[in-house]
């Protein structure tokens, strides 16, 4: 199974939109089985200002680099007598299932968890060790000569 971005797509919606389909049909059965809904979705209306969502799973049959086209979405508004039609946003390359050498993350975690930590502690012992160390020039000039 594979966990896949977030395809969505941005257009205002200050009307009431009706009869609208999404086609996501940019993932080929021939590495992809679809296991859960449909990569197609259709819905009655949508009032302005809401929000309509469709998910499905995915299980991945081969390995490899893969880019999915963006998923299409078609609708009417009643200002306009054609039918619309917009695009989700694009999908990063997905390396799905590949074998990838460990990455060192070890000392940038360190660092993002206890860099703050060791900065305020490296702080103090140089304040202690600045009050604490003798002076320079309270040594010399101790005596006065006459």
């Amino acid at each position: 199974m594979v966990g896949l971005q977030d395809k969505r797509v941005n257009f205002p919606f200050y009307l009431t939109a009706y009869d609208i389909s999404l086609a996501d049909d940019g993932w080929p059965n021939d590495a992809f089985n679809v296991i859960s809904d449909s990569t197609s979705k259709s819905w009655e209306k949508l009032d302005s200002g809401g929000i309509l969502s469709h998910t499905f799973e995915l299980e991945v049959k081969t390995k490899g680099e893969f880019s999915s086209k963006p998923a299409v979405v078609k609708f009417r508004i009643p200002t306009k007598a054609s039918l619309q039609e917009a695009y989700s946003t694009p999908i990063l390359p997905l390396d799905i299932l590949a074998d990838r050498p460990p990455e060192k993350k070890f000392g940038w975690r360190l660092l993002a968890k206890y860099g703050s930590l060791i900065s305020v502690i490296s702080i103090m012992v140089l304040f202690v060790q600045l009050v604490a160390s003798p002076s320079k020039s309270g040594a010399k000039g101790g005596k006065k000569k006459r």
